[in-house]
């Protein structure tokens, strides 16, 4: 079965530079706005070894994670520094009447 979108936020409750982590059927999404205001959403665990990357520092588009500091692209997930070795899942996002929206798996 192909999954559908969720409403996971109000547009309003992302400003620009903001990260949210939302539960999207269980599994935890860190929603972002790039820095061209397009909506990115990323699993919210690092893929080293778990880390809450909402609890991350943010410096563009690059998160990096609180606990051993792997950094990931918001929007892609590519890793652009280890430890970690496997990018972040990416998941598809919209913004649709006023709602962010995340693509359930």
């Amino acid at each position: 079965m192909i999954g559908e979108f969720t409403a996971v936020l109000e547009e309003s409750e992302l400003q620009a530079g903001a990260m949210r982590a939302v539960d999207v059927e269980g599994v935890y999404v860190l929603v972002s706005r790039s820095k061209d205001g397009q909506v990115c959403a990323i699993a919210n665990a690092c893929t080293h070894r778990g880390g809450p990357l909402n609890e991350g520092e943010r410096e563009s588009n690059v998160v990096t994670c609180p606990w051993h500091g792997s950094q990931f692209d918001l929007c892609s997930g590519e890793v652009l520094r280890g430890p970690a070795r496997e990018p972040q899942q990416h998941f598809e996002a919209r913004l649709r009447e006023g709602k962010i929206e995340v693509l359930s798996l």
